[in-house]
Formats: C-alpha cells, sequence, structure tokens
C-alpha cells in the first residue's frame, strides 16, 4: 500500500473544540494578569464587590474596547471625567496566546488557502465576539465620592451633591474594537511566524515582509524582559514590591515601550495634577508634576538623572542585534540598502503603534453652583501624548541606519566564512 502523497495528506484539524480552547486560555490568562495587577494596586477592597466589574472593565480597554465615565452630583452639581488607557500587559499576553492558538493547528504547513484560514479565524471571531459581549455587559460600576469632611461635604449634604462616579462599557465600540483588534493579532502572527501556510498569491511577500516583522515583535519583547528586570530589581533593592507586580501585571510594556521611544529620541507632551500619578518609574511624575504642560524626553530625563542617557545605547544595541540577525538569516541576494529600507520601514511601524496604544488621558473635575475645585484636590487631569510624526521619523532613520549596519556586519560574518548564503 503505497504512502500518501503531500496532496492526499489530511488538513490540519483546526474545529470548534480548538477554536474554544484557544479563546479560553487567552481569556483565562488575562483576567489572571489584570485580576492580580489590581488587586496588587489595592482593588480588591473597591466597595459593593465591584472588583470582577473592574477586572471585566481592564479586559475591556486591554483589547481597544471603550468605557465610559460618567459623573453624578445631584441638581446643583457637576461631575466630569474620563480616562483612556490601555493596560499593555494585559493585552500582550492575550496577543501572544491568541495568535499561538491560532497558528499551532497550522503547523508543519507550506501553503493554506484563504478559505481555510478565514474559516478559522471565523470559528475564534466569533467565540471572541460572544467573550466580548459578556465583558461590555459586565463592566459596569458606580461609586460614591469620599469628600471627608469640612466645608465641601458640608454643602454637598445641604444640597444634596453628593458626588458619584461610575463607568459603564460601550457595548457596541466596545465589539467593534474587540474585533478589529483581534483581526489585528491574527493578520500579525501569519505574518510574524515564519512556519505559517501562506496562500500561494502571498508566498512572493514572505521572503520581504516576514524577517523585518519578526525581528520587530522579538524587539518589542526584549524591550519587555528589559523592563521586567529592571523592575524586579527595583522592587528588590528598593522596596514598593505591590506597586512594581502592578505594574508588572497591567502596564510594563507601557513603561517599556515608552521607554524605548524615548531612548530613539521622541518626545512626549503630558501633565500630572491633583491626586493622579504615574506608575513606576518616579522619574516620570516628577517631570511631568508642573503648572503646565511639560515634554518627556531625554533631556528632561537625563536633567532628573543622568543615568536615563543609557536609553540611547540600550536601544542602540537591541537594534543592531536583531538588525543582525534579521540580515544573517536572509537570502545572500538581498542587498544591505534593501535590508535598510525594511528595517526603516518595520520600526517606523512599530513606533507608531507604540505612540498609538501607549497614549494615556485621565481626568476629574467637581464643580458645586459653578464653582470649581471645592475640595482642593478632588479635581485633576493626567496625560501623557506623543509628538507623532517625530517619533515615526526618528523610528524610520534608527532603522536605516541600524539595518544597513546590521546588514554590513552580516555581510562581512559571510565572507569570512566563505559562504554565499545563510
Amino acid at each position: 500500500m503505497s504512502s500518501p502523497t503531500v496532496s492526499e495528506r489530511p488538513v490540519a484539524r483546526h474545529g470548534w473544540v480548538q477554536a474554544v480552547r484557544t479563546v479560553l486560555v487567552a481569556l483565562a490568562v488575562m483576567t489572571l494578569s489584570a485580576a492580580l495587577g489590581l488587586w496588587a494596586a489595592g482593588a480588591a477592597d473597591l466597595p459593593d464587590g465591584a472588583f470582577p466589574r473592574v477586572v471585566a472593565a481592564t479586559l475591556v480597554t486591554a483589547v481597544g474596547g471603550s468605557i465610559e465615565l460618567a459623573g453624578d452630583a445631584g441638581a446643583l452639581a457637576e461631575s466630569r471625567a474620563g480616562v483612556t488607557v490601555m493596560p499593555l500587559s494585559v493585552t500582550l499576553a492575550g496577543a501572544l496566546l491568541l495568535g499561538w492558538g491560532f497558528l499551532r493547528p497550522l503547523r508543519h504547513r507550506a501553503v493554506a488557502s484563504v478559505r481555510e484560514l478565514a474559516g478559522w479565524a471565523a470559528r475564534i471571531a466569533v467565540l471572541w465576539l460572544l467573550a466580548l459581549v459578556g465583558l461590555a455587559l459586565g463592566a459596569r460600576q458606580t461609586f460614591a465620592v469620599d469628600m471627608g469632611s469640612g466645608t465641601l461635604s458640608d454643602l454637598a449634604g445641604l444640597f444634596g451633591a453628593a458626588p458619584k462616579v461610575g463607568f459603564a462599557a460601550n457595548v457596541p465600540l466596545t465589539v467593534l474594537f474587540g474585533l478589529l483588534w483581534l483581526a489585528g493579532v491574527l493578520v500579525l502572527a501569519l505574518a510574524v511566524a515564519r512556519g505559517a501556510p501562506l496562500p500561494g498569491r502571498l508566498l512572493r511577500f514572505q521572503e520581504t515582509v516576514r524577517p523585518a516583522a519578526h525581528a520587530m515583535v522579538v524587539l518589542l519583547l526584549a524591550c519587555v524582559a528589559v523592563g521586567l528586570v529592571t523592575a524586579l530589581v527595583v522592587a528588590a533593592t528598593r522596596g514598593h514590591a505591590a506597586t512594581t507586580f502592578a505594574l508588572i501585571l497591567l502596564g510594563l510594556p507601557n513603561v517599556a515601550w515608552l521607554g524605548f521611544s524615548l531612548g530613539l529620541g521622541a518626545t512626549w507632551d503630558g501633565r500630572v495634577d491633583g491626586p493622579f500619578g504615574l506608575p513606576l518609574p518616579h522619574v516620570l511624575d516628577a517631570v511631568l508634576r508642573t503648572p503646565d504642560v511639560s515634554e518627556l524626553n531625554l533631556s528632561s530625563l537625563t536633567d532628573y538623572d543622568g543615568r536615563y542617557a543609557w536609553l540611547v545605547v540600550v536601544d542602540a544595541l537591541l537594534l543592531l542585534a536583531v538588525a543582525f540577525r534579521t540580515a544573517v538569516c536572509a537570502p545572500a541576494r538581498v542587498r544591505l540598502w534593501q535590508h535598510a529600507v525594511r528595517l526603516a520601514v518595520a520600526l517606523a511601524l512599530t513606533v507608531l503603534m507604540i505612540c498609538l496604544t501607549g497614549r494615556i488621558s485621565a481626568h476629574y473635575a467637581l464643580s458645586l453652583l459653578g464653582i470649581g475645585d471645592l475640595g482642593g484636590g478632588l479635581s485633576g487631569e493626567l496625560f501623557l501624548r506623543p509628538r507623532l510624526w517625530q517619533a515615526v521619523a526618528l523610528g524610520a532613520l534608527w532603522g536605516l541606519v541600524t539595518g544597513f549596519l546590521g546588514a554590513l556586519a552580516a555581510h562581512a560574518v559571510r565572507r569570512g566564512r566563505g559562504t554565499g548564503g545563510p
């Protein structure tokens, strides 16, 4: 009995059971990361059993969903609130697990049809849609604001203006952006994984897109690893262990990728005012807590602590390493300028992603009878936003230079070995 030919081999099994497993594992790890991070931050002490709802809201924001804040302070008062932030530790965990689960049944394949890939992705998307709806419906809560004692408290009691603030997920927007986020994760997984099958028409892009895309994912994970080691050293030597672990489990990539962009020379505008505060490192809060909008860049950081100049060195070493590795693994026929251009485009897009996902905005204000901030501490603002196109241009420039230098080093290694190919 003859062995089956390549065309007769059974296709990879990826049905509903595998889709359920993929979605459940991703949700479980994301929930665990969010819950432990919020617990370390002290959210377990929230009143009215709000902790599970806050965890649900954290997951909603992690996948691009929308949380709306609402304030109620009676007929004679007004409260306003808003928050925009992505807990990228939770986001990264979900993206890695969903991408791994999506690609796992397709391993050991060279080619897959568009119909097959679309059908497998659709199974995951249907289950992800149900999860998004459940999370959005569960992410809603209202809290009473404690005004302490004093004139403000007496006025609030007199006029029946006890302020309340609550949050609720916008279900349609959460579903829309959550599905777009999933689509981006699955497409990126196909673009990055070297062994993932592609439709026949897309195979010609495998040599030009995948090495650079893979290099950027390695770069981002390396930045997170460096940040993790730094955070653990800080927790062991300077205390603040609970705050540090909350940062690791909720927003480590937020800080690590922000530091990477600053090392490239990017500038972020921001301000910290009132009761709000930025997580570790403390230098961020110190630089931005000024009466006016402040610039966060290498200059302002090194004025506070000269050791932050090492961000440039770390960025350069990481970029040269991934550029060299990418060039070594590429065919010898790829020219130096092609390596440089591909890495420049890939790094520019990576910096764009960092800027879009790393924005932070939060504000809360209370006014009574038209008089704002009666409490002297019940109003505050925090925001951090990049100078987008400056950062993207710097990313392209760094990618061009390090891509060329990495390819040049790889070419020298090949010549030393006397080989014409990888």
